[in-house]
């Protein structure tokens, strides 16, 4: 079910909403698809692919989120940004499955390193993210 915003602007139709979010999410698993093929890592290697689509789709998120505030749920910019492209682009289970990959291949403290250097990108970038949001409005907030 689609949630309905109490303030803000008016919500988009279902229709426009799942528009939104089937192209935001074929514009993020092309991105999710490219960013893949660029940043290739051996097995044994670092993921850089899943982590720069986490980090740049939660900098991005975070900046939708912020830009659009109550409204973002039922908006079709949230949908198509936030949902679709977010979505689409980002992975946490790839992450997951990377981290146990590591760990079961005797790599724990890369798994470990990985899991911290992912959940602190990622806290940065959300902030960042809104921060950015708010300079373009003014600093209001």
């Amino acid at each position: 079910m689609i949630p309905v915003a109490t303030r803000g602007p008016a919500p988009a139709s279902r229709v426009t909403l799942l528009g939104a979010v089937f192209v935001g999410g074929a514009a993020g698993a092309l991105a999710r698809v490219g960013v893949g093929h660029v940043l290739s890592a051996s097995p044994a290697g670092w993921p850089w692919a899943t982590l720069v689509v986490n980090v740049v789709g939660t900098l991005i998120l975070g900046f939708v989120n912020e830009r659009l505030r109550e409204g973002a749920a039922t908006s079709w910019r949230g949908a198509l940004a936030g949902t679709g492209f977010c979505g689409a682009l980002t992975t946490f289970s790839t992450f997951q499955w990377e981290v146990i990959r590591m760990a079961q291949a005797g790599r724990g403290t890369t798994a470990a390193a990985y899991v911290a250097v992912s959940l602190a990108a990622g806290l940065v970038a959300v902030d960042v993210g809104a921060r950015i949001a708010r300079l373009r409005d003014g600093g209001h907030r």
